[in-house]
């Protein structure tokens, strides 16, 4: 069950990466006045950040929904997610009110007071799925199954040291047996 817990949680935040990104390649300027508008970075990097943030935000997800290094995926998600709670906290905190700027859009806005809230929660509970993935990477349909095999793999376990289910019907009926009530 687990590895398909973490199947879904890589394949939900891959998807909203890819999506989000993918939103803000076409537009870097969009994206560039999203970041400027949190006043948190100097100018003279805001530009930088802006433009690589959609390109960094389309990788993370093709490595999430590819399967392909997903510790190092995860671990990038979680990075970003952390920050941008941490930013829309901050301009919740200082009364700016602006779009997150998380699908394209960017800027000021009136009445974002209100979506704050369900902004930080989704991401909060997409920076768990990604912290899952950092401690449970292994997952189905990935590409990391077919490239990185387990080194010394006991053929009666699956990919997570759990015994395969030949071995675990052995196992139990075996303990059948051992049940037996004594005279």
């Amino acid at each position: 069950m687990t590895p398909w817990i973490g199947t879904a949680a890589r394949l939900a935040t891959g998807a909203v990466w890819l999506v989000a990104g993918a939103i803000k390649l076409p537009d870097p300027y969009e994206s560039i006045t999203a970041v400027r508008a949190y006043e948190i970075l100097p100018e003279a990097v805001v530009p930088l950040v802006g433009h690589a943030l959609p390109i960094v935000e389309v990788a993370v997800g093709l490595l999430l929904i590819l399967g392909l290094l997903t510790r190092a995926g995860a671990m990038a998600s979680a990075v970003l997610f952390a920050i941008f709670v941490i930013g829309i906290a901050s301009v919740w905190m200082r009364g700016i009110e602006i779009d997150c700027g998380c699908f394209g859009g960017g800027g000021a806005k009136e009445g974002a007071f209100e979506e704050y809230p369900k902004e930080i929660a989704r991401d909060v509970a997409l920076l768990l799925a990604s912290l899952w993935l950092v401690w449970r990477p292994r997952t189905r349909l990935a590409l990391d199954n077919l490239l990185f095999r387990p080194l010394g793999r006991d053929p009666e376990r699956n990919d997570d040291g759990e015994p395969a289910q030949e071995e675990r019907l052995r196992q139990s009926r075996a303990g059948e047996g051992s049940h037996s009530s004594a005279p």
